[in-house]
């Protein structure tokens, strides 16, 4: 795809008949522009906007794809602002501007994939992913770390157009946890074989290459032996790396309950879990073990690991008080709702 000057991306599209997610897109382009701004705060305000407005959450508009496009142009430009690249206020993370508008084209990139494809504005959309993917590329071997990884999640989200070799590359010479982690979950996402890289130095990377394994016994348990020690596995990602939400042990918790035919074998781990949870986590933690261990609701009698289970969430202090969410949970299972009438439960 021929490379376009940026400003002749700003001056192409009609942008009044362009829509966002508040309705005309007019104020696109001069927010656009902005991004080039000597003032780091204006430029933050720039792509808060950008952000709410062209991809407000996830969704893609008319004027989705022009205005990716011409973040994916001005990526070089950003090398001679460096002096300007600090902290940002949009979140509570310091890295460069170019970092932040790689993890914009990475969500851009993950919408466009997995939207609906008929949709014309989505077609747009995937039109400019190899432009896109070009962009993005050079700079998986910026000397900066934030800008590697964030460029390293673009070039993830589109399997379709990435190399097996760049991931092997980094994968043998980056000594960064996070870096050669997201290297090994975009293996996965080509479809490469990681099993060898179950047996890898670091445990971090060893169980994030199980998490790409699909129908490998050692893989499911690295998975399992994680979890039962859920808060050294949340250490490995304090902040959540592009390819999972929230704390490790949920993406560990959701394999391990894909992966295992019974309860039984999901109990060491499920009751290591608890103590980390609480009402506001139970949707990601304790509650999918809960319907993991009641198929089928409670009928007056526990099972063995039954009643360790529900023993162990009815005896969590964080599990009960003000949030519904716990109460969810026990009623799916046909389980009481109160502390002292499920502790009932458990010693009967």
């Amino acid at each position: 795809m021929t490379r376009v000057k940026p400003d002749q991306l700003l001056e192409e599209p009609d942008w009044d008949s362009l829509q966002h997610a508040y309705g005309p897109a007019g104020d696109t382009p001069g927010l656009l522009a902005q991004l080039l701004d000597d003032d780091p705060e204006k430029q933050a305000y720039a792509l808060s906007q950008i952000e709410m407005s062209v991809l407000h959450q996830g969704s893609i508009y008319s004027s989705t794809a022009p205005a990716a496009r011409y973040i994916a142009a001005i990526l070089p430009a950003k090398a001679t602002l460096a002096a300007s690249e600090s902290a940002y206020p949009w979140d509570d993370r310091e890295r460069p501007l170019r970092a932040a508008l790689l993890e914009w084209l990475a969500n851009f990139a993950e919408s466009a994939t997995y939207q609906d494809a008929d949709d014309p504005d989505v077609q747009a959309c995937r039109a400019v992913l190899p432009e896109i993917y070009t962009a993005a590329l050079p700079y998986v071997d910026d000397p900066d770390l934030t800008v590697r990884e964030a460029a390293l999640s673009v070039v993830t989200a589109l399997p379709d157009l990435a190399d097996a070799r760049l991931f092997e590359r980094i994968l043998a010479s980056s000594t960064d946890r996070r870096e050669r982690a997201a290297a090994v979950f975009g293996l996965g996402a080509i479809g490469a074989d990681t099993s060898a890289l179950l047996e890898d130095a670091d445990p971090a990377v060893a169980v994030c290459a199980a998490l790409t394994c699909t129908d490998n016994k050692e893989a499911t348990r690295l998975i399992l032996d994680a979890l039962q020690d859920p808060a050294t596995a949340d250490g490995w990602f304090p902040e959540p790396l592009p390819q999972f939400d929230g704390w490790f042990r949920f993406t560990l918790i959701s394999a391990a309950i894909d992966r295992t035919e019974t309860f039984e074998e999901l109990l060491p781990a499920a009751l290591a879990v608890v103590p980390l949870g609480s009402g506001y986590t139970v949707d990601s933690d304790w509650g999918p073990l809960l319907a993991k261990a009641f198929p089928a609701p409670f009928d007056g009698k526990l099972t063995p690991v039954q009643r360790q289970f529900v023993s162990a969430i009815a005896e969590h202090d964080r599990n009960w008080g003000q949030i519904a969410n716990p109460l969810i949970w026990l009623r799916k299972a046909g389980l009481p709702e109160t502390r002292e009438e499920l502790r009932a439960v458990a010693r009967s």
